[in-house]
């Protein structure tokens, strides 16, 4: 293909919010990785599907290979993949940490470390977007997420580092931070439950999501930014 193409790296791509972003960065032309554990192959040859668990040691690595063999370049980075566990603090176990962390910081390491050296290797700078919760800033008695806030936080916390660090290179970084979303995580059966913890009074649409990244996608002046896709959570309630 032409080096003239973008590229977007997605993890988590195989369904909900992940998979509409496969769509969103095609129709702006762009070539798309759609990373994810169970991936599956797509009849667009602009999109290649690389089945890949994030959390494991190498895996960026792999992945971004795969995208520099296909396609020649990096230019965004979608750390979509994560894990919500919601639990009582004391209740966490050995093997939630394991897998909170492993994808949500390690995974988010792994790719983005990789994806990163890929940018820098041309001229052009590049974007990573990472996907956050509100919870970060406005946390709720009914929701007990402490390792969601441990691993996002850390998350909002180095998109304002590597906006900094790499502001000079031309790699912007920002973050999007949501509410709830209707995705397939979640029950239907919850919806009017979950709506009611947004000022707005509605659950978030994926749509919602999606127009947020296209946002920064196309915000060149943009970087280290948190941006609250919540229905106001994160203003107060």
């Amino acid at each position: 293909m032409s080096q003239m193409h973008k590229v977007a790296v997605i993890t988590g791509a195989s369904r909900g919010i992940g998979a509409e972003l496969v769509s969103a960065y095609r129709k702006l032309d762009y070539a798309v990785v759609a990373a994810a554990r169970s991936a599956a192959e797509f009849d667009d040859p602009q999109v290649l599907a690389v089945p890949v668990d994030v959390a494991a040691p190498g895996a960026g690595r792999q992945l971004i290979d795969a995208a520099l063999d296909r396609f020649g370049r990096v230019d965004t980075l979608i750390n979509n993949a994560g894990i919500f566990i919601a639990k009582p603090f004391t209740d966490y176990t050995d093997e939630d940490y394991e897998a909170v962390t492993g994808v949500n910081l390690r995974g988010f390491f792994e790719v983005s470390r990789s994806a990163l050296a890929a940018m820098l290797s041309r001229d052009g700078g590049g974007h990573i977007v990472n996907v956050s919760t509100s919870l970060v800033d406005h946390a709720y008695s009914q929701i007990p997420a402490a390792l969601a806030s441990l691993t996002k936080g850390g998350l909002n916390a180095v998109t304002k580092e590597l906006a900094i660090e790499y502001a000079s290179r031309g790699i912007r970084v920002n973050t999007v931070a949501l509410g709830t979303i209707s995705t397939p995580m979640h029950d239907p059966s919850t919806h009017d439950m979950l709506a009611a913890l947004h000022p707005l009074g509605r659950i978030g649409e994926i749509a919602d999501v999606v127009d947020a990244v296209m946002y920064l996608e196309n915000a060149p002046f943009v970087t280290g930014e948190i941006l609250h896709v919540d229905g106001g959570q994160s203003a107060g309630h």
